[in-house]
């Protein structure tokens, strides 16, 4: 399986034929060979929503096979759809949206057990036949495209390490008089004194995950399957373990691939993550911050620029091996870092992970090695090729196309107008004076403070036309609205302890 796949993704070079104009009969003929040799049932057509959830729908795969005439099928006219009960998209009276499947991200379904073709869809308006301001996969291809155009760079190459916690049981709830959550894992350290019948031991203590073997790490197993299955479905994975936190939490590295790529692999990695969880009998969970008074989930960010085949970011004579390109680059993330969160951290959790005087990458500097700085350049290898620097401060309940995309584009600012970061910081944060800590920024403490940083900063977004105001506009509305209202307007089970005996 996973070598056809990657046969039809080498082979088929078109672009979506409504971008070009044209329609190539080749990249659909080889979609057509896949869905015979592996005796394809159904086809399943996905797209992201802004918040970053994929969606879909699915048809018979007759409905590709037994079409004689290729040119007029769903590969030209597109699938309609409504759009206004999508998240962050169309209005009540605007609704219809018509989708256009990329041949290039088919693969069989690793997740169905009726033989499925999945394929990834671009999103268009059906009168005007133009691609979708809001479709977060159209804004990292603009991305791509404004980084080519600009001269800079031809590539750049992004390599998340998105952390996630699998648990056995979770049950919550929210009424206008009570709410609750209760989380429970076979691994927990509150779970030492539990009637098991037998209990066995082998909790792994609060802050104490990374990473001991089994018969402390329990999802071993677990976890090797579903890179397996990753692979088969053509994610290079790198490496997986357990990570710091009790109770199941993990980390599986993807290998580094391009912008929009990357942004395709991390939706089917959570997706064969949460799937294959659930066939365990568990569940798999990329909120940052489920658990109290252990680590969050973060997503550390790799990345580099590439021209030519040749990295820009590294120097043998650099600081930390990096060139001035990457100082620069620097520079543009740490300006931006502020309204950066409304993208890379952007929901209400994931402030309770992003707090000063934690181990958090909170602290707006840069360094080799220092893990609470929010730029930080690995120092694993002296190649060449191996020179990124990692920006840590995102989490994984982010869009990875439109996180991956404002990244990219404050990288670009600090090169275009040569922003300096400053020197690097390589002391220990953690024993610096308080008066020491006041000179050093830090992200905001907040989404309500993220999304008004965003408000104030995002001329470097809109570079390009790679976001639109249109995109800006319904993300600070759909944020405020449904997410920060939402849980700012209700009480917290924790202001009862502090305050009911008033």
């Amino acid at each position: 399986m996973a070598k056809k796949t990657g046969k039809v993704q080498q082979e088929v070079k078109t672009k979506n034929p409504l971008v070009n104009g044209s329609f190539d009969e080749k990249s659909a003929r080889d979609v057509l060979s896949l869905i015979k040799e592996k005796g394809i049932k159904i086809i399943d057509l996905k797209f992201n929503d802004l918040p970053g959830l994929w969606q879909h729908f699915s048809i018979p795969a007759s409905e590709l096979k037994d079409m004689p005439d290729l040119t007029r099928s769903i590969w030209v006219d597109g699938i309609g759809f409504d759009g206004s009960s999508i998240r962050g998209f169309q209005k009540i009276q605007e609704s219809d949206m018509i989708l256009i499947p990329d041949p290039l991200t088919a693969i069989v379904d690793p997740v169905c057990e009726v033989p499925t073709l999945s394929m990834i869809c671009d999103i268009y308006d059906p009168l005007t036949r133009k691609a979708y301001s809001r479709d977060p996969r159209y804004i990292s291809k603009k991305a791509e495209k404004y980084l080519k155009d600009s001269g800079i760079a031809d590539t750049v190459y992004f390599g998340p390490e998105a952390e996630f916690f699998i648990f056995n049981n979770i049950r919550f709830d929210q009424t206008e008089n009570s709410g609750y959550y209760f989380i429970d894992s076979n691994e927990g350290d509150w779970n030492t004194g539990r009637e098991e019948n037998p209990n066995l031991g082998y909790k792994i203590r609060f802050k104490e995950g990374y990473f001991p073997v089994p018969p402390h790490d329990s999802l071993q197993d677990l976890r090797s399957k579903m890179i397996l299955t990753m692979k088969e479905a053509g994610i290079n994975i790198e490496v997986h373990h357990h990570e710091v936190a009790t109770a199941g939490q993990c980390e599986i590295d993807m290998k580094f691939d391009t912008l929009t790529k990357m942004g395709d692999n991390l939706l089917l990695y959570k997706y064969i993550i949460k799937n294959m969880a659930n066939r365990n009998n568990m569940v798999a969970t990329f909120m940052p911050k489920p658990l109290f008074a252990d680590n969050g989930s973060g997503m550390h960010c790799h990345q580099s620029l590439w021209k030519n085949g040749v990295n820009l970011f590294y120097d043998k004579k650099g600081y930390a091996l990096l060139s001035q390109t990457a100082i620069y680059y620097i520079g543009g993330l740490l300006k931006h870092a502020k309204s950066l969160m409304a993208f890379c951290a952007p929901t209400t959790n994931s402030y309770k992970r992003l707090v000063p005087g934690y181990e958090a990458p909170v602290n707006l500097v840069y360094s080799a090695r220092n893990r609470s700085a929010a730029v930080r350049i690995p120092m694993y290898s002296d190649s060449p090729r191996s020179k990124r620097i990692e920006f840590r401060p995102p989490d994984p309940s982010c869009n990875g196309y439109l996180a991956f995309s404002a990244m990219l584009m404050a990288g670009l600012d600090g090169i275009q107008n040569k922003i300096d970061p400053g020197e690097p910081l390589d002391k220990d944060l953690f024993e610096m004076s308080e008066e020491e800590l006041k000179k050093v920024p830090t992200v905001p403490g907040s989404l309500y403070t993220a999304l008004n940083e965003l408000e104030k900063d995002n001329a470097y977004l809109l570079k390009g036309g790679v976001f639109t105001q249109d995109v800006l506009d319904i993300w600070l509305e759909y944020k405020r609205k449904k997410e920060i209202d939402a849980v700012r307007m209700r009480p917290h089970p924790y202001e009862f302890y502090l305050y009911f005996d008033i």
